[in-house]
C-alpha cells in the first residue's frame, strides 16, 4: 500500500505543473480512494497498539516497530495525495474547457494559469 501511495503521489506531483491533463472522475476517484485509505489506517495503528500489548518475540516486536514506521509514511504520504487532488480538483480538463476564451486569457494574464 505503501510502494502504491508513493507511486500515485509521483505521478501527481509530475501532473502538477499541468494540472488540466486529469478529469473531474479520475480526481473524484483519488478522493475517494484516498480518503478510504486514510480512515482505514486508524484500523491498522490500533491493529499495531494491540500487538505491541502482548508478548511477541524479539522479531516480531522489531517488525510491528517497522511496520509503525511506515504506516507513519504512509498517513504523510495519503495526505500529500490528498493535498494535490484539493488543488487540481479546479483545474481538471472540464474546468478549463466550460471556460470562456476570455476567462481563459485573463487566467494567463493575472498569472493563474501557465500557457
Amino acid at each position: 500500500m505503501l510502494e502504491t501511495t508513493q507511486e500515485q503521489l509521483e505521478t501527481l506531483e509530475s501532473v502538477w505543473p499541468k494540472p488540466y491533463v486529469l478529469d473531474d472522475h479520475t480526481v473524484a476517484r483519488l478522493f475517494r480512494s484516498f480518503t478510504t485509505q486514510l480512515n482505514d489506517l486508524a484500523l491498522y495503528q490500533e491493529q499495531l497498539a494491540r500487538w505491541k500489548r502482548t508478548e511477541l518475540s524479539a522479531g516480531q516486536r522489531q517488525e510491528v516497530e517497522r511496520l509503525g514506521g511506515q504506516l507513519v509514511v504512509l498517513r504523510e504520504a495519503t495526505q500529500s495525495v490528498l493535498s494535490i487532488a484539493d488543488e487540481l480538483k479546479d483545474s481538471t480538463i472540464e474546468k478549463v474547457l466550460a471556460k470562456s476564451d476570455l476567462e481563459l486569457g485573463l487566467d494567463v494574464l493575472l498569472g493563474r494559469r501557465k500557457l
